[in-house]
């Protein structure tokens, strides 16, 4: 099996003082009232962007913008719920932000779960999978038009580098709870944000101003990490680094001008805004073709049932 070191250099490519003034830009985080995605949201606020940040958790989604505000002193941060367990939320919410007829220039799709017991979205789609590919997928792709308007703009997924171990997108069995363990189902659901970004850049993106990048924040040190299931190795663990600096190469993509610069679109960056190594299934174009494909239909299928 392919080893994967949980390793971060010393000295970091960029860091929070690197992130432009981004005054007159708008951006939406998911996942962001805690962790990485809470970080991420108050640098940007820091840098004067127009953050929505959003979450599952009305309550602690509004607790963390009004902390966030407290803390900086940009008001323009606001919640915006966001429930990627639900395909109908998923639609409601991008809509919301629509009807705000507000430009969008950074779109981190940030949100990511990985489950103890095997379990289903609202719509019946494994949960990892659901929430972590599909629920974002859908949201990247009605908020496309409006992200194309307004470039030069960014488009980050954050992955992980459980992608590499992943052993392909298992179709047939992907509602299956016998067929895959919790680190595979997680791992699978990671390289479909891989597989996603670099077919979305070659449907839509080519020849515009759009730069779509998936991320490895670093072994970031969270609850997650210390559970059972998961059998991380102390040596594996001492390597964690904090959710300040797990934050660093989401900003990297969404906001430093070296990405426009180097036209940086399609590829894997890890801590602290290097270049990575992507998993030998991301040069598979047919699995991406057919990972969309299967997406979208699954998508078409799931809300045509809602009506």
């Amino acid at each position: 099996m392919e080893s994967i070191v949980a390793s971060h250099p010393e000295e970091k490519h960029f860091t929070f003082d690197k992130i432009p003034d981004l005054a007159g830009k708008v951006a939406i985080v998911t996942g962001g009232n805690a962790g990485i995605g809470y970080i991420t949201c108050r640098e940007l606020a820091r840098k004067n962007a127009h953050v929505f940040l959003l979450g599952r958790n009305i309550e602690k989604g509004q607790a963390a913008v009004e902390a966030i505000k407290s803390e900086i002193g940009n008001k323009d941060v606001e919640f915006m719920h966001l429930n990627l367990k639900s395909l109908k939320s998923v639609k409601e919410s991008a809509e919301n932000f629509l009807a705000r007829n507000l430009p969008l220039h950074i779109l981190i799709n940030n949100a990511g779960i990985t489950t103890e017991t095997f379990s289903f979205t609202d719509d019946g789609i494994q949960e990892e999978f659901g929430v972590n590919h599909v629920g974002p997928f859908l949201f990247t792709k009605l908020l496309l038009p409006k992200i194309k308007a307004s470039q030069p703009a960014r488009i980050v997924n954050v992955s992980s580098m459980g992608h590499r171990r992943a052993t392909g997108i298992e179709f047939e069995t992907l509602n299956d709870p016998n067929a895959q363990d919790p680190k595979q189902r997680y791992r699978q659901s990671k390289l479909a944000n891989v597989l996603f970004t670099d077919e979305l850049n070659r449907r839509y993106l080519e020849g515009d101003q759009v730069y779509a990048n998936t991320i490895h924040p670093g072994l970031v040190d969270t609850p997650m990490l210390r559970r059972n299931d998961l059998s991380f190795s102390e040596t594996f663990l001492s390597s964690s680094i904090s959710t300040e600096d797990g934050a660093i190469t989401t900003l990297y993509c969404a906001t430093s001008p070296e990405i426009e610069e180097k036209n940086y679109r399609g590829k894997y960056f890890v801590p602290f805004g290097i270049e990575g190594e992507k998993s030998s299934y991301t040069e598979d174009d047919d699995l991406a073709k057919r990972l969309w494909e299967f997406t979208e239909n699954l998508i078409n299928e799931k809300l045509s049932q809602k009506k």
